[in-house]
């Protein structure tokens, strides 16, 4: 009785889980390009291996070598070597033909005998397929470290052909575009599932947990990365909900199941127990993140792993909520969130984990566990804390990663070889190198808030206010008897602008650069010096040359940079702004304030005629647009303008007074 009922239910799931996965299952790919010989010269697909290291966000360039024995790869190559014969050789990729025995046997045999990569060709002229890893097999699931890849038959059989011809073939691997890396922050999620004696799966993607913990929460709190738990359930056929199995497998009323974890429905625990921990799993989620921390999820999983194993019989609701109250979780709140799992009715955390299994965009339907999506793309490859940190990290856009995702045991500084054909100011330590993870890129840097400008490549200089401040702006400089002159010069506005500030505020604000990023002048040789402002600037002798002190009975001293004129008579005072002498005495004085006074009432009648002016012709604006029915608004926008407009000026005044 329990047999037919029990194949029957199993066969109806079977078909069901394989309509599924062929429906939607997407296969992740990243691209071979072949660079010889030149027959073959171009760029083809290839499949991603779910299992070894895929360098996502890289490229790996290596020879192929096609072996003439054991070419499935089956057995191991004891008498082959695929190391390079020489330090620092470029590595050595093995192709390999489909068949016989599992992907990761093959990849195992071929790492062992020092091949860099695996490259399998497949064995039917067919679509490309994902190479899985088996259910068994755990060493080589957590040992295989090298890249492994599925082209098509045609492309195999056409390297294979010239690797028997003699003919060298040298291909490049590259990952860079197999994750989408559109902004400074990752999105990613995490199919797993709270089950422990399901094998060597259950236990990588536990140890996974453990060693990748401290690197998640790290990246979860400083927002880098935003993530999210899902558990995959599916739903007992109607016609078999009342059955014992679908009773010890399912919750809601047949509305999610699970498999059981010793596929025995007599004893130990049962698929409804696995899937009532995975709801509590993903409600201890859910208030974590209400609360603002997220990143306890990881913190659960692994207590709930120690302390709640299935072996000593501590799988439990108590033993759950102990450690969600351990960690200062709202206990009440994750009981109201799991639900009753004895209604008859849907529960609404567990339907939208159903409904997320589908697959959307580019992302196929979740039909592996543990199955890992980055930026809306399905990972392949080992559960590695490494290796998903590198997949991680290719998803940020380039320079905005993470520190930790330009360490070394990420990736190699690609600015410590030649400092990557960038621009270098070695004087200065200042470099156009910036490392990233996928390579590095050359970019004129921003040093002690000045910017550089330039190609990155030849040529940087700095530019704007401060960039006197680094290397003196590239421009000429020296010191004598404690005195230094330099040639770099940072454009100033003239205080005569301001007359007409009133009425061409916006080209005052042009020609001062005001609420703008100043430019620099360049360099220019000071007053009393003549000479390009680059190399050199000599001092003009203004005595020989007679420029100044030209006064009668005056003598003339030069000295460097400027000059020294005195006047004949004791009683006189020469005037260096009017080239003459004038009386110590009373007379000085005299004229001193006449020409101040000069100079005061001059600018008070400029000021009042600018604003005259000013006030005239915003009332001829204001009389043309009193006929608009929409005058008031554009009144109003008026009186703010004119307010930003004094702002403007008063912000001048400030910038041009000096301190």
């Amino acid at each position: 009785m329990r047999g037919p009922a029990w194949r029957a239910l199993l066969l109806v799931l079977a078909l069901a889980l394989a309509d599924a996965a062929a429906g939607r299952f997407v296969v992740e790919k990243n691209s071979i390009q072949v660079t010889s010989p030149d027959e073959l010269k171009g760029k083809y697909e290839c499949a991603i291996g779910n299992f070894g290291v895929p360098q996502y966000g890289g490229t790996l360039h290596g020879w192929v070598k096609y072996p003439s024995t054991n070419q499935q790869g089956c057995q191991s190559f004891d008498d082959i070597s695929f190391k390079p014969k020489k330090a620092g050789g470029r590595p050595n990729f093995v192709l390999l033909d489909r068949g016989e025995c599992f992907f990761t046997i093959k990849a195992w045999n071929a790492q062992n005998a020092g091949a860099a990569a695996v490259i399998v060709v497949d064995d039917k002229s067919e679509p490309l397929i994902t190479m899985d890893n088996p259910d068994e097999g755990k060493k080589h699931l957590e040992n295989i470290t090298i890249p492994s890849v599925l082209i098509t038959k045609k492309l195999g059989d056409q390297l294979k052909k010239s690797a028997e011809a003699g003919e060298m073939l040298s291909v490049l691997l590259d990952w860079r575009e197999s994750l989408p890396h559109p902004d400074e922050r990752v999105e990613y999620e995490f199919w797993t599932n709270s089950n422990d004696e399901c094998g060597p799966k259950c236990d990588m993607q536990m140890d996974f947990v453990k060693s990748f913990r401290g690197t998640a929460q790290v990246l979860e709190k400083k927002g880098y990365t935003q993530f999210t738990p899902h558990y995959i359930t599916w739903y007992c056929p109607e016609a078999f909900v009342t059955s014992k199995q679908c009773k010890s497998q399912c919750i809601n009323h047949g509305r999610y199941c699970a498999p059981d974890p010793e596929q025995d429905f007599s004893q130990g625990y049962d698929g409804k127990d696995v899937v009532v921990q995975n709801l509590h799993q993903i409600c201890a989620f859910k208030i974590a993140n209400e609360t603002g921390k997220p990143w306890l999820w990881w913190d659960y999983v692994h207590d709930f792993a120690l302390r709640c194993p299935m072996k000593d019989k501590k799988y439990t609701h108590d033993c759950a909520s102990d450690v969600i109250k351990s960690l200062g979780l709202d206990v009440e709140k994750v009981n109201k969130c799991v639900g009753d799992p004895d209604a008859d009715e849907e529960n609404e955390i567990l339907k939208v984990e159903q409904d997320a299994q589908i697959g959307h965009g580019k992302r196929g339907d979740v039909t592996i566990l543990p199955t890992l999506v980055i930026n809306n793309r399905q990972y392949r490859g080992k559960l590695d804390k490494v290796a998903v940190l590198k997949a991680i990290c290719s998803g940020f856009e380039e320079t905005t990663e993470p520190a930790i995702c330009l360490s070394e045991d990420i990736q190699t500084n690609e600015c410590l070889d030649n400092n990557g054909g960038c621009w270098l100011d070695q004087a200065n330590n200042v470099t156009a190198c910036k490392d990233t993870f996928r390579g590095r890129v050359c970019e004129c840097p921003i040093v002690k808030g000045v910017k550089f400008v330039g190609d990155g490549y030849t040529h940087c200089e700095a530019s704007g206010i401060g960039r006197c401040e680094i290397s003196n702006g590239g421009c000429w400089q020296d010191t004598k008897d404690g005195k230094t002159i330099s040639a770099c010069s940072v454009s100033r506005c003239s205080l005569e602008t301001l007359v007409f500030a009133f009425q061409f505020v916006d080209s005052v604000k042009s020609k001062c650069g005001i609420l703008q990023n100043e430019e620099s002048e360049g360099c220019k040789c000071p007053a009393g010096f003549k000479g390009d402002g680059v190399k050199s600037c000599e001092d003009i002798d203004e005595c020989k040359d007679k420029l100044f002190c030209q006064c009668k009975g005056c003598s003339c001293k030069n000295t460097w940079g400027s000059y020294e004129c005195s006047c004949g008579d004791e009683k006189l005072l020469y005037m260096r702004e009017h080239d003459t002498c004038i009386s110590k005495e009373g007379t000085t004085t005299t004229v001193g304030w006449s020409f101040l006074w000069v100079i005061f009432f001059g600018l008070v009648f400029a000021g009042v005629g600018a604003y005259t002016v000013y006030k005239y012709r915003l009332r001829v604006k204001q009389l043309r647009l009193s006929q608009s029915p929409l005058y008031p608004l554009v009144f109003t926008c008026k009186r703010s303008h004119v307010g930003l407009d004094l702002l403007v000026i008063t912000m001048m005044v400030i910038h041009l007074v000096p301190a």
